[in-house]
């Protein structure tokens, strides 16, 4: 009855994929095991001689499909052998009429071959995790490790330098002494608000002998940097009505020229309910001659903003004694969403420097009382960058609202959409700007805050990562391209009203981390079944590989909103001349719906929507169209492509060549209906958060659904030392020199993502070799 019931159930989902189009096996299969199981129901041996020449076609055809890649060949063959190895028990095989399949222990045989093929596919799945170095993995030698200094010691900007390198000068820690790591001390940064969702992604600075941080819902907190202890916390109270999670990446650090006193070393800190802050960086009390007692409105101009429409996510960009800071809008609302403004404020006394309005790019003014900025516009809520020499800071901007149809956007929304814009740090006009989606219709903001290196030669680059996968090397000083960029045709057939950019730029001077191109038998599950039902929904979908038009049939979007690489952004290396990048293979499941079929469903705009990376149906209130946004998922939770889903790659930035690259994180702490499966097989899970890179030769990093920080040999790519976490680890470490014992510090925020489904936490670690005093 069992195999009847297997059997009539692949049969009849196989039936459905092969109208589509799809592979003939589950048809073909399911209906031979369906056989079995009767012929068995009638005790006749043939059923079991009818199962193995099953298995053994399974077997060809899973190989045929997917070569010898494990984690392709566990759901077609796992099921099956395990099932076999039951048929040849004893105990069926008693009450079977006919001759013996097979005489004198040739049974135990049998499934010991059985158990051999699963074997075989387990030792493939691990031989799949290895890392995949390539030839110029020893290209880059080790580095001679400088004395640090004072500011080497230090971590005064988000990504360590207003660069956005995110490295750390510090060489103590090294390949040969990094599994002494152990755990220091442990800071608990509270509770968020009831009923609200706060999500720890912050990335501690590091000044003198104090750490600065802010939580989900804006407190900002300073600790010793040798024991955590607090010395202080700010409560920021913010107004919460319409929020459903609060985000903070980081603060700023900004020091006042010629200043003594009370505030003339501050923390500049944005709030999710639109303020910015500025607090004594030694005693945490508002510095009153900022703004209005210590704060600004950010809500001043920018029109009539509903309850968590608009906040700041990310920290402002201290250059030239301003603090330039954009902010981010939920998608998918509406027309005529808050404004896209990015603005700089005087750090002294917090006075608006400049605007850009990218829908009145060329005026830098405050608009006058009663009217705004230009609604709907991009915005840029990932972190900025800055270079002091050239007088510029570079903003990465995210896709005109709503996100998923462009037919009402205006040429100069269309124009800085989906872009990194280079803006002059005096005025707020634009020098530059570099589109890296055009007339973007799948939400790939640039997430990711651009980073700055130079290069042999000292040609002055950005490194710009996107969500598509694409990294485009750019000329800081120009926007032009170092590493070729080719203009290529994409997909077309938009929905009515709209269009599609007939070509994209790829940046095929440089690695691509978008994956490989999917197709049906790329389709995967944790069961046969679940594999199947991927498959059938691949091909009831439009796929024509990246950049295909969502429309009214489900489309597959991939990468998805996970990227690609996201917030995380890449780290550098500028000694060794090395990039590192971790990156997902996720699709999205997306589809537009008609307004007819919008308004009979009751799908209107809401009072603040926050959809993460869990996905949901947006309104896009005011267009012919509303969506429905979902990551590309089985019934069991899973992603419906086949692992890796996440990856950890190091490119030679003088070759632009990977020198490694490995799947990233283990399945230990994800699995099924969100269940822990407890494996610690290396399969590349889903990320979100970044990596630090230091003289010593390391990459450290959490990110992954899997709650561990990781120490990484960035000419090799093993595995050096792992710590476990007690939540997510989605952020991004620092390092810092404690000038209390001289020791190379590493801290990470631990606190989970509601849309990686990871555990929550309000945890910041920081990790030391032992102190030797």
């Amino acid at each position: 009855m069992l195999l009847v019931l297997i059997g009539l159930a692949l049969a009849t989902g196989g039936a459905d994929l092969a109208w589509l189009g799809g592979s003939s096996y589950y048809l073909l299969a399911g209906l031979a095991i369906a056989l079995c199981g009767v012929l068995l129901w009638r005790g006749d041996r043939r059923g079991t001689r009818l199962y193995g020449l099953v298995f053994i076609a399974t077997l060809a055809w899973s190989v045929w499909e997917s070569g010898l890649y494990g984690w392709a060949l566990a759901p077609r063959l796992f099921g099956p052998a395990l099932l076999g190895v039951w048929l040849l028990t004893p105990w069926v095989q008693r009450g079977l009429a006919g001759q013996p399949l097979i005489r004198r222990g040739g049974t135990v045989a049998a499934a010991l071959a059985v158990l051999l093929a699963a074997g075989v596919t387990l030792a493939a799945v691990l031989w799949s995790a290895a890392p995949w170095p390539s030839a110029s993995a020893a290209d880059s030698g080790p580095v001679p490790a400088a004395a640090p200094s004072a500011f080497d010691g230090d971590w005064e900007h988000y990504g360590a330098t207003q660069a956005g390198t995110r490295f750390s000068p510090l060489a103590q820690l090294t390949a040969a002494n990094v599994a002494g790591l152990k755990l220091a001390w442990t800071y608990r940064t509270g509770a968020s608000p009831k009923g609200l969702v706060g999500t720890l992604e912050t990335t501690p600075l590091k000044v003198d002998d104090t750490l600065y941080l802010c939580t989900g819902f804006s407190d900002v907190v300073a600790l010793d940097a040798e024991t955590g202890r607090q010395k202080w916390r700010y409560e920021a109270k913010p107004n919460t009505r319409g929020l459903f999670a609060g985000i903070c990446r980081g603060v700023a650090f900004y020091r006042v020229p010629g200043a003594t006193g009370p505030c003339s070393h501050r923390i500049l800190d944005a709030t999710v309910d639109a303020r910015l802050l500025a607090l004594d960086a030694r005693t945490g009390r508002p510095c009153a001659g900022f703004g209005n007692n210590g704060q600004v409105d950010l809500w001043t101009g920018m029109g009539p903003v509903d309850p968590g429409y608009y906040f700041v996510t990310s920290p402002p960009t201290i250059i030239r004694g301003k603090a330039v800071i954009g902010g981010w809008v939920t998608d998918g609302q509406r027309l005529g969403e808050p404004p896209g403004v990015v603005r700089a404020y005087d750090a002294t006394t917090g006075a608006l420097a400049w605007a850009w309005d990218p829908g009145n790019p060329d005026v830098h003014t405050a608009p006058p009382p009663g009217a705004s900025y230009t609604l709907g516009t991009p915005n840029s809520w990932a972190p900025m960058s800055a270079d002091e020499r050239l007088g510029l800071v570079y903003a990465p901007t995210g896709t005109a609202t709503p996100d998923y149809y462009g037919g009402y956007r205006t040429a100069d929304a269309d124009k800085y959409s989906s872009s990194v814009v280079a803006l002059d740090a005096t005025t707020g006009a634009v020098r530059w700007s570099f589109q890296t989606v055009h007339h973007d219709l799948w939400d790939y903001d640039v997430p990711a805050q651009p980073t700055l290196i130079d290069l042999p030669g000292g040609i002055p680059a950005l490194i710009q990562a996107t969500k598509r996968g694409e990294i485009f090397l750019l000329d800081r000083r120009t926007g032009r391209p170092l590493a070729a960029v080719a203009e290529q045709p994409t997909p077309q057939r938009p929905v009515a009203g709209d269009r599609a950019s007939p070509t994209q730029p790829f940046s095929v001077g440089m690695p691509s981390f978008r994956g490989p191109d999917l197709n049906e038998k790329a389709m995967w599950g944790i069961t046969p079944f679940d594999q199947l039902w991927c498959r059938i929904r691949f091909r009831q979908a439009r796929y024509e590989g990246p950049l295909t038009p969502v429309g009214l049939r489900p489309t597959i979007v991939y990468p998805g909103y996970l990227g690609g690489t996201d917030w995380g952004g890449v780290s550098v290396d500028p000694d060794r001349q090395v990039m590192v990048v971790n990156s997902n293979r996720v699709a999205n499941y997306d589809q537009l719906i008609t307004r007819t079929d919008a308004d009979r469903m009751g799908l209107k705009a809401i009072g603040a929507h926050y959809h993460g990376d869990v996905g949901g149906a947006v309104a896009q209130a005011g267009t012919p169209y509303a969506a429905v946004i979902a990551p590309f998922l089985s019934p069991l939770g899973v992603p419906c492509q086949q692992p890796p889903f996440g990856m950890l790659s190091v490119i030679d930035l003088k070759t632009r060549k990977v020198t490694w690259s490995k799947p990233f994180g283990t399945a230990r702490d994800s699995g099924p209906l969100g269940l822990e499966s407890h494996l610690p097989i290396l399969m590349g899970v889903p990320n979100h958060g970044g990596s630090v890179v230091t003289r010593g030769g390391l990459i450290f990093i959490a990110a992954s659904q899997e709650r561990s920080l990781r120490a990484v040999d960035i000419l090799t790519g093993r595995d050096l030392w792992r710590a476990g976490l007690p939540a997510g680890g989605q952020a991004t470490p620092m390092s810092y020199l404690s000038q209390k014992s001289g020791r190379q510090f590493v801290v990470i925020a631990a606190g989970g993502s509601p849309g990686l489904r990871t555990r929550a936490g309000d945890y910041i670690l920081a990790y030391a070799l032992p102190n030797a005093r």
